[in-house]
């Protein structure tokens, strides 16, 4: 059995309700507030292992509530619960200083998984690991399980459209040139002739725009390919 105390602060009572079922089953001390104030109010007076908060709050709630975990001696970690895969929610939670997330709906495992392995690095003295995130619009690439998806939708890519995505994403709203693609996607010099980039470029298109409304790859004739996050 697992031991800790777990503070969740979740608007949606059910949810709440099953979550604390589920996590005190699995041996976990655990504390619920479906109100911001009451969350905050335990929070300062109880000693807690955990916050698991959900981001559908009114933005200034979640901002009373990590400011408060801010200013404890030894702010505690946070797994935020989205409603999405957005680039707003992620930055958000990376701005607060989260430490991992779960997508709605998830599969409790997946949820008790994170759960432990954020409780035994505190316990131990690790470093608290954010996970590796990079995203533009409702674009999300998840670095580390190497899933993409996009308004809540996995996109399958093979390991080369994976690279070029990854340095599109990190420098999103910058033109790339074609040269600077080839450099540093396949590693080699280019070669005017050559239309490998343009090649994956349409591949690319076709996964991760062609299927909705709002296009995120565009062209700058003569200059190159920019992958834009509004």
């Amino acid at each position: 059995m697992e031991t800790g105390r777990i503070l969740i602060i979740e608007a949606e009572k059910k949810l709440t309700d099953d979550l604390k079922a589920s996590l005190s089953d699995a041996g976990f001390d655990v504390v619920t507030a479906y109100d911001v104030k009451i969350g905050v109010q335990f929070l300062t007076t109880k000693v807690f292992d955990l916050i698991v908060l959900d981001t559908d709050l009114v933005q200034k709630d979640i901002d009373v509530v990590l400011e408060s975990n801010r200013l404890l001696n030894n702010p505690i970690p946070v797994i935020f619960i989205l409603s999405g895969m957005t680039s707003d929610n992620y930055e958000r939670g990376n701005d607060a200083n989260a430490h991992a997330f779960v997508i709605k709906p998830f599969e409790v495992k997946e949820f008790l998984f994170k759960i432990k392995d954020l409780l035994e690095r505190t316990a131990s003295g690790q470093p608290r690991i954010k996970e590796n995130i990079l995203a533009a619009a409702d674009l999300v690439m998840n670095l580390d399980s190497r899933k993409v998806m996009r308004a809540g939708k996995q996109i399958d890519l093979t390991a080369k459209e994976f690279q070029l995505l990854e340095y599109m994403l990190r420098n999103r709203n910058r033109v790339l040139s074609r040269i600077t693609l080839a450099i540093n996607v396949w590693n080699i010099d280019f070669n005017p002739k050559t239309n490998v980039v343009d090649v994956y470029i349409s591949y690319l298109r076709n996964k991760v725009d062609k299927p909705f409304n709002k296009k995120l790859i565009g062209t700058h004739v003569g200059m190159g390919y920019v992958l834009r996050d509004t």
